[in-house]
């Protein structure tokens, strides 16, 4: 008797082990930095309501799918959806996890957040460096009553391969005749501009904007309030101009149609709509539908279930949109049933 309870408590325990060491074998991903900082914060929460960590690499988009490809991470995140052919020939899916704005950012002295305004096609026309200066004529004939300093503009954008990139250039491509025709886009591209430096991540953008003075650069909405960069008014579809935040990029992803693109992956920039922030961009998670390790796939799918769920104003404190519940229930039914467990 006293021999079947040891054996029954002995097994019990190694079975207790295991279930804890399960539980608490943190959860790999790796790639976009556009919702590092969002990841961040559902990371830390869910740590303490589940005792399950979150190891994810901020190494920009392409960083990303090479580490998921390689299978060194359980899951990729991109901001430059992958095409449903190539998802197909990976044996992956992808779904949407979070929407937010990319913002151009400046370091301009006398000039409040969002105060400067600009259109696309001058957007553009800096970023091709046929704009030099902060008082081109150009710029001050749409900011009347504004001083703009005589001072040289040095552009700023990511050194690595970026879904923020992706977002900021596919933005350029839709406004910009020039630049669709001389530039393009993509995650990384062949700046223009003599003027320019490179920054690594959204967090080096940030930083090389905050250090030249005259800088102007592109992060995710997040980092500008972060690191109180100053954001610039953008003019957007319908001709207003406006300022990014929670309310104008939920504007701008109103009317998607996510299933009318294989993979989900459709396009949110130049958006019509009256609030609508022209450059809003959503990010994307890939997995893969016949897991290595089906218990680690299982806990990504436990982790984003609980971030749509629980996450949503932890989401709007950092300034993101979270997806609606009847697009997270549509991700589940549709998307995360083919991943096999």
């Amino acid at each position: 008797m006293i021999k079947r309870v040891l054996t029954s408590l002995t097994a019990g325990l190694a079975m207790s082990v295991a279930a804890l060491s399960v539980q608490a074998a943190d959860i790999t991903g790796a790639g976009a930095t556009f919702p590092y900082p969002i990841f961040a914060k559902w990371a830390e929460v869910y740590k303490k309501a589940e005792n399950v960590g979150l190891n994810y690499q901020s190494i920009g988009s392409s960083g990303g799918l090479r580490q998921i490809r390689a299978k060194t991470v359980t899951f990729g995140a991109s901001d430059a959806p992958v095409k449903g052919d190539q998802l197909d020939k990976d044996g992956m899916v992808q779904f949407p996890v979070i929407l937010g704005g990319v913002v151009p950012v400046a370091n301009l002295e006398g000039f409040k957040p969002g105060e400067l305004r600009l259109t696309g096609q001058l957007l553009a026309d800096i970023f091709m460096g046929t704009i030099t200066k902060w008082n081109d004529p150009k710029i001050a004939e749409i900011n009347p009553g504004k001083t703009l300093p005589n001072q040289s503009i040095t552009v700023v954008h990511r050194a690595d391969g970026s879904g923020t990139t992706f977002i900021f250039t596919d933005y350029l491509n839709e406004v910009s005749k020039d630049w669709a025709g001389k530039v393009g886009k993509g995650a990384a591209v062949k700046w223009p501009a003599a003027s320019s430096v490179g920054g690594k991540g959204n967090e080096g953008v940030a930083a090389n904007v905050t250090r030249v003075k005259g800088a102007i650069g592109y992060v995710e909405y997040a980092y500008a309030k972060k690191n109180n960069i100053k954001h610039l008014q953008l003019m957007n579809k319908d001709g207003k101009y406006v300022n990014p935040s929670e309310a104008t990029f939920a504007a701008a992803a109103a009317g998607a149609d996510w299933f009318s693109v294989p993979g989900m992956g459709i396009s949110l920039v130049e958006q019509k709509g009256e609030a609508a922030w022209p450059i809003t961009g959503a990010s994307f998670v890939l997995m893969y539908k016949e897991p290595t390790d089906k218990q680690a796939s299982k806990d990504v799918i436990k982790f984003f279930s609980w971030a749509f769920k629980d996450g949503k104003q932890l989401a709007l404190d950092l300034d993101y949109v979270p997806l609606p519940d009847v697009l997270t229930s549509a991700i589940a039914q549709k998307v995360w049933s083919q991943i096999k467990h």
